[in-house]
């Protein structure tokens, strides 16, 4: 017996015989036999000294043999291999076996997407128009059979190849009037943004972006919205992943491009959707440097209710001669629109309001205009202690904007305030009454706001509350609209 110092300062007793071989010696392999053994992983240099080490002391190690191949696969969760023998098959056993590979091979593609050939044979008539392939199939599930003004000039035009300039009202379906063409001669799969499609507000982001998808259905195109307002990070993953359009606001849209998450150099078609109002509310320098990053030979489309100066200055910069299509007038308005006032004092716009309420019928569904946000939740304020209402304008957060507008879709929300800038993007056909709480600014104004009632055909009813600050703008809408179509009424509170 001898005694030994450990590394720790305590005594151990050990024997005299020779120490153990350590773990990883035990198991070693005869002289004669090594060449004919697999090769063992070659051990640390850490590993190594530690073995040296408790060698010379005469304590076995305690190190751990290094891992072979398969432990390695085990610790990081690979397969386990069964430890029961192998059992014996018979010749159908082994001929399943055989084939099992076959099969495998032959069940992968149904994972795979799959793509429609764009000349799948199917034909719908669309007007005078013959559309052919994929897209033909999803026009004709969206029940589209007779184009409008708008689509049956455009569409032919866009085909073609031509930069065009649409001009017509809202609601006259101009998302479809570019949205076809540009679904027809995208290349699907190409894991490339080949179409950037500009609009000036989020909820038209997202309402263009569902249109294009439900077109493009069948042929697999992949549009992605991007707005503010919403986590960046689900763009980021669509983006990431590959689309072939981009739906967006120029903020975010330049947000990307500054992040290097947007690639614009192999963009063949350049849309900008309510081009007077994009420009109108400051986004006129955003839409140049988007447009001066993608490529020259690109297809330029413009569509605009109005054109003033600043959108022919942008026409002229960046498109190469456009075709032109307008429907009706310069201003038009829609015939289908009862147009009333009231003159009230603006100290009396909310009890009048609360009167014209009060005389709806049950069904009727109204979309309310402020000037200011602060005026819209003001008005909420007030008339949410009797009536259904919410608001609706840029203030608010994403998820406070889509709630209101799903409940004022869905018809459980009969009252919309909004600001002129967020109802751009609001189409729902059954709105039966817009409010002017506020006078609009200009006569193209006012056109967009009374358009968004008598949608498809269905009357609407324009009501406007005419302050004594509003009759320089009255005049002008007079002038237009003609004194005939504008009827006066009076409210109880002055009689």
């Amino acid at each position: 017996m001898r005694t030994l110092l450990s590394f720790g300062g305590e005594s151990r007793t050990t024997s005299k015989e020779p120490p153990s071989p350590p773990r990883n010696e035990r198991t070693a392999t005869p002289p004669a036999a090594v060449s004919e053994a697999p090769r063992r992983p070659r051990a640390t240099t850490r590993q190594r000294r530690r073995v040296a080490t408790a060698t010379a002391m005469g304590e076995p190690s305690r190190e751990p043999a290094p891992r072979s191949s398969a432990k390695r696969r085990r610790r990081r969760g690979g397969r386990r291999r069964s430890s029961q023998a192998p059992q014996a098959q018979g010749p159908e056993a082994r001929t399943q076996q055989a084939q099992a590979p076959q099969a495998q091979t032959q069940a992968a593609p149904q994972h795979a997407p799959v793509q429609i050939d764009a000349d799948d044979g199917y034909v719908h008539q669309f007007g005078e128009m013959e559309l052919t392939g994929p897209v033909a199939h999803s026009v004709s599930e969206m029940g589209y059979e007779d184009p409008s003004a708008i689509q049956s000039q455009a569409i032919p035009e866009l085909r073609a190849g031509r930069d065009l300039v649409g001009q017509a009202i809202t609601g006259s379906g101009k998302t479809a009037a570019f949205g076809i063409p540009i679904c027809e001669r995208i290349e699907v799969g190409a894991r490339r943004v080949q179409a950037i499609v500009l609009v000036p507000t989020r909820e038209l982001a997202m309402q263009v972006a569902r249109e294009i998808e439900r077109i493009g259905a069948r042929r697999g195109v992949q549009v992605c919205p991007v707005f503010g307002g919403q986590p960046i990070k689900r763009q980021l993953t669509r983006l990431a992943r590959g689309v072939d359009i981009v739906v967006g606001t120029p903020g975010r849209v330049m947000d990307h491009m500054n992040r290097r998450t947007l690639d614009l150099s192999a963009v063949k078609f350049a849309v900008l959707d309510e081009a007077d109002e994009m420009l109108d509310i400051g986004f006129a320098r955003d839409v140049e440097y988007i447009l001066r990053h993608t490529p020259r030979s690109r297809q330029t489309m413009l569509f605009s209710a109005t054109i003033p100066v600043f959108v022919r200055r942008l026409i002229h910069r960046y498109q190469n001669d456009p075709v032109w299509v307008r429907i009706g007038a310069e201003i038009q308005t829609v015939d289908e629109v009862d147009q009333i006032y009231y003159e009230v004092a603006e100290r009396d716009k909310e009890t009048a309001m609360r009167e014209v309420l009060d005389a709806l019928d049950d069904g009727a569904r109204l979309l309310v205009f402020r000037r200011m946000q602060v005026g819209v939740e003001r008005l909420v304020r007030s008339l949410r202690r009797d009536y259904p209402v919410m608001g609706l304008h840029g203030g608010m957060s994403q998820s406070e904007r889509d709630a209101a507008m799903g409940r004022f879709r869905e018809g459980s929300l009969p009252i919309l305030v909004s600001t002129n800038v967020a109802a751009r993007g609001i189409d729902v056909p059954e709105i039966t009454h817009v409010v002017n709480y506020d006078m609009p600014d200009n006569v193209e104004e006012y056109v967009h706001r009374i358009g968004r009632t008598a949608r498809m055909g269905r009357k609407g009813t324009a009501v406007s509350f005419l302050a004594e600050w509003d009759l320089e703008i009255f005049d002008k809408i007079v002038e237009h609209v003609g004194d005939s179509r504008l009827a006066r009424h009076r409210l109880s509170i002055y009689s």
